[in-house]
């Protein structure tokens, strides 16, 4: 009697444990893939947002004269901003004062969708404005 050789391939128990792991690893990394992705969109949007921002601030008082108030308007598709101009009053013990000048506070916001809900951003910067009747 011949003793019986032993068969060198895989069990069908084995084959679909290996496709059982293989799918589990390709599931988690599927979705680390998916959850980078979506930051790199998140972190575009805020980028453009800040280069929005930056812009309204360096244009308050060139595009129209620096005063106290309040406006808007769309960048884009999506990006709404709204730029805020106060009178800035430094601390009661803050002494120093140059005359004919005025400062101002400059607050931008921009604001975008996402989703179902909304991201915005805050800049802010206080301006020097020379004003011409020495007060």
């Amino acid at each position: 009697m011949c003793p019986r050789k032993r068969s060198r391939g895989y069990t069908l128990v084995e084959v679909l444990v290996a496709f059982m792991i293989m799918a589990l690893a390709l599931t988690v990394l599927l979705r680390i893939f998916a959850s980078g992705v979506r930051n790199v969109s998140v972190s575009s949007e805020y980028a453009q947002a800040v280069l929005i921002g930056e812009s309204r601030l360096a244009t308050a008082g060139i595009d129209a004269t620096l005063a106290p108030g309040e406006t808007s308007g769309v960048d884009g598709e999506n990006f709404q901003w709204t730029r805020r101009v106060v009178n800035y009053e430094p601390s009661a013990n803050y002494s120093t004062h140059v005359k004919g000048t005025r400062a101002y506070y400059v607050t931008v916001t921009v604001t975008w969708p996402n989703g179902d809900s909304e991201r915005s951003i805050d800049l802010s910067t206080i301006k020097l404005l020379h004003d011409e009747s020495g007060s």
